[in-house]
Protein backbone atom coordinates (compact mmCIF):
# COMPACT_ATOMS: atom_id res chain seq x y z
CA UNK A 1 0.00 0.00 0.00
CA UNK A 2 1.17 3.54 -0.92
CA UNK A 3 1.23 6.29 1.54
CA UNK A 4 -1.23 7.87 -0.37
CA UNK A 5 -3.29 4.89 -0.34
CA UNK A 6 -2.95 4.65 3.42
CA UNK A 7 -4.49 7.84 3.56
CA UNK A 8 -7.08 7.33 1.69
CA UNK A 9 -7.64 4.02 3.32
CA UNK A 10 -7.52 5.63 6.83
CA UNK A 11 -9.97 8.58 6.03
CA UNK A 12 -12.79 5.65 4.56
CA UNK A 13 -11.96 3.93 7.73
CA UNK A 14 -12.92 7.02 10.14
CA UNK A 15 -15.23 8.30 8.21
CA UNK A 16 -17.16 4.89 7.70
CA UNK A 17 -17.09 4.30 11.84
CA UNK A 18 -18.34 8.42 12.17
CA UNK A 19 -20.77 7.53 9.45
CA UNK A 20 -22.72 10.22 6.88
CA UNK A 21 -24.52 12.13 9.64
CA UNK A 22 -21.52 12.96 11.67
CA UNK A 23 -18.12 14.33 10.46
CA UNK A 24 -14.24 14.16 10.80
CA UNK A 25 -11.46 16.30 11.28
CA UNK A 26 -8.57 15.84 8.78
CA UNK A 27 -5.93 16.14 12.06
CA UNK A 28 -7.60 12.70 13.42
CA UNK A 29 -6.59 11.02 10.42
CA UNK A 30 -3.32 12.54 10.93
CA UNK A 31 -2.97 12.22 14.63
CA UNK A 32 -4.09 8.27 13.81
CA UNK A 33 -1.34 7.53 11.66
CA UNK A 34 1.50 9.82 12.72
CA UNK A 35 4.07 8.90 15.85
CA UNK A 36 4.74 12.52 17.08
CA UNK A 37 3.58 15.96 16.74
CA UNK A 38 6.31 16.70 14.22
CA UNK A 39 5.12 14.21 12.27
CA UNK A 40 1.39 14.33 11.94
CA UNK A 41 1.52 18.47 11.20
CA UNK A 42 3.91 17.42 8.10
CA UNK A 43 0.92 15.06 6.75
CA UNK A 44 -2.03 17.75 6.54
CA UNK A 45 -1.25 18.55 3.45
CA UNK A 46 -1.25 15.15 2.02
CA UNK A 47 -4.04 14.19 3.85
CA UNK A 48 -6.11 17.24 2.13
CA UNK A 49 -5.15 16.12 -1.27
CA UNK A 50 -6.03 12.54 -0.28
CA UNK A 51 -9.90 13.97 0.46
CA UNK A 52 -9.89 15.98 -2.49
CA UNK A 53 -9.53 12.47 -4.43
CA UNK A 54 -12.24 10.62 -2.40
CA UNK A 55 -14.47 13.36 -2.91
CA UNK A 56 -13.95 13.31 -6.59
CA UNK A 57 -14.54 9.92 -6.77
CA UNK A 58 -17.94 10.53 -4.32
CA UNK A 59 -16.98 8.66 -1.61
CA UNK A 60 -16.32 11.15 1.03
CA UNK A 61 -17.69 14.93 1.24
CA UNK A 62 -15.86 17.72 2.06
CA UNK A 63 -17.39 20.19 4.55
CA UNK A 64 -16.65 23.80 5.05
CA UNK A 65 -18.48 25.66 7.74
CA UNK A 66 -21.01 22.51 7.65
CA UNK A 67 -21.89 22.98 4.01
CA UNK A 68 -20.33 20.64 1.44
CA UNK A 69 -17.64 22.28 -1.05
CA UNK A 70 -17.15 21.19 -4.41
CA UNK A 71 -14.02 19.10 -4.57
CA UNK A 72 -13.02 20.53 -8.30
CA UNK A 73 -13.00 24.04 -6.62
CA UNK A 74 -9.91 25.31 -4.56
CA UNK A 75 -10.78 24.51 -0.81
CA UNK A 76 -8.95 27.11 1.65
CA UNK A 77 -9.39 27.28 5.49
CA UNK A 78 -10.74 24.85 7.93
CA UNK A 79 -12.62 21.47 6.79
CA UNK A 80 -14.10 18.93 8.17
CA UNK A 81 -14.89 15.18 6.31
CA UNK A 82 -17.99 12.86 6.31
CA UNK A 83 -18.84 9.57 4.63
CA UNK A 84 -20.90 9.97 1.35
CA UNK A 85 -24.47 9.67 1.45
CA UNK A 86 -24.59 7.93 -2.02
Amino acid sequence: MTNAEALEAEILRQTTERGSDKSICPSEVARALAADEETWRRLMGPIRAAAIRLARAGQVEILRKGKPVDPTAEIRGVIRLRKSAT
